[in-house]
């Protein structure tokens, strides 16, 4: 069992203009790569994703946003509960917009949501975590991940968001943790 314990409930939730926000990340590491038994190897990037408990299909850790946290502590939150990585967020991805069918509420009756999601550079896996025993992890190369890809807008954050940053060259664009606190303004 897991010392770590998941926050539950909604009575924490940050919601705006009748969208429930939410923080989730595109967790990845480098792996180097042996090309043709050779000892020069190539690095390539993985991403991790893990089961839906709802369902077929792989999801990248996501959850809500909460009152007392900045978007990226969220974030970062999320990928540990789910998980059970840390790792250094590098990059803000974009804000997608998707509508649930089963984050409906009074104050989101229609299920709309909004997910700020970031690249979490990966530097420890965790052998127990909170979701630990509903949840299981998958290292993927970016090609396998856009397959398994559950959500249309988890896929576009990964295609448009992840890998357009990747081709650009994976810089760096969040400071190190102690980050400033985020507003729903970039929302």
């Amino acid at each position: 069992m897991s010392e770590l314990v998941a926050r539950t409930g909604r009575h924490q939730q940050r919601y705006e203009d009748g969208y429930r926000l939410i923080a989730g990340c595109i967790p990845f590491k480098y792996r180097n790569v042996e090309e043709n038994g050779d000892e020069a190897t190539e690095q390539i990037v993985e991403v991790l994703m893990i089961n839906s408990t709802s369902g077929p299909g792989l999801l990248f850790p996501k959850g809500g946003w909460e009152n007392d946290e900045t978007a990226e502590e969220a974030a970062e939150r999320e990928a540990m509960e789910e998980a059970g990585v840390r790792g250094d967020l590098v990059h803000f991805l974009g804000c997608y917009p998707f509508k649930s069918k089963t984050l409906q509420d009074e104050y989101s009756p229609e299920g709309l949501c909004k997910a700020a999601m970031y690249a979490l550079h990966v530097k420890e896996e965790l052998d127990s975590w909170p979701e630990k025993s509903r949840r299981e992890r998958s290292w993927l190369t970016i090609p396998e991940a856009i397959e398994c890809c559950r959500h249309v807008w988890m896929r576009e954050a990964l295609e448009k968001g992840f890998s357009k940053w990747y081709a650009d060259g994976m810089i760096s664009t969040l400071p190190k943790k102690d980050f400033p606190n985020s507003s729903s303004d970039q929302l």
